[in-house]
């Protein structure tokens, strides 16, 4: 496959750029700091393009789809900011003018559906205890606008995100964080929204993901 990532330096993005690397996939990375891929350019060298540049700016992104990709993955954080509709909404509108469908993003369990008040998000529920809606609420605005867009998109939904090391085994279940589900390692998160590349076991939908 030929992947376009976005967030590739990041907790979880590492880790995908790693698995796609290591099974051989073309990978096109868009980054604002090069050198914190160095590691993965020495090892991999031409199969890993790296383009310098930021995620909310449209002609940055036209320069990172120019590669070609097959699928788009965006593994980027909220950061107490608009990054991540911003990004979305000119990936939906560039990859629909290029005719490129799939995209698979990395939310957050809150924007699933509340198991004791289905008719509301997680995030808007007693099924959280967090204070702070506000990056769910960037995450919200991104479900949205991938809803009513004519993409293949699927939003990989993990619950309490700490660092650790992939066993490739959890549970996934679409629309609701799987019962009792309390926490997810960012390596096992990657290897899912990984995975989904090569699926199309939930296309246009959320998931929720847990151990």
């Amino acid at each position: 496959m030929n992947l376009l990532l976005l967030g590739a330096t990041g907790r979880v993005g590492r880790f995908i750029l790693d698995y796609a690397l290591t099974d051989g996939h073309t990978v096109t990375a868009l980054v604002r700091s090069p050198d914190k891929l160095k590691d993965f350019a020495s090892r991999y060298g031409t199969q890993l393009q790296i383009v310098q540049g930021d995620a909310t700016n449209a002609e940055d992104i036209a320069q990172a789809l120019k590669g070609g990709p097959t699928v788009v993955i965006s593994a980027l954080n909220t950061a107490g900011t608009t990054t991540l509709s911003v990004s979305i909404g000119l990936l939906i509108r560039l990859m629909q003018e290029q005719s490129i469908h799939r995209l698979i993003t990395v939310g957050t369990a809150g924007i699933l559906q509340s198991r004791t008040e289905p008719s509301l998000y997680r995030y808007e529920s007693s099924d959280t205890r967090r204070r702070s809606t506000r990056a769910a609420e960037e995450h919200r605005r991104v479900y949205e606008l991938l809803r009513v867009s004519a993409l293949d998109w699927t939003i990989v939904c993990p619950t309490y995100l700490p660092d650790g090391g992939r066993t490739g085994v959890y549970r996934v279940e679409k629309d609701f964080l799987p019962e009792d589900g309390s926490q997810i390692t960012t390596a096992d998160t990657a290897d899912f929204t990984y995975h989904q590349s090569k699926s199309c076991d939930f296309i246009r939908t959320r998931v929720g993901i847990a151990y």
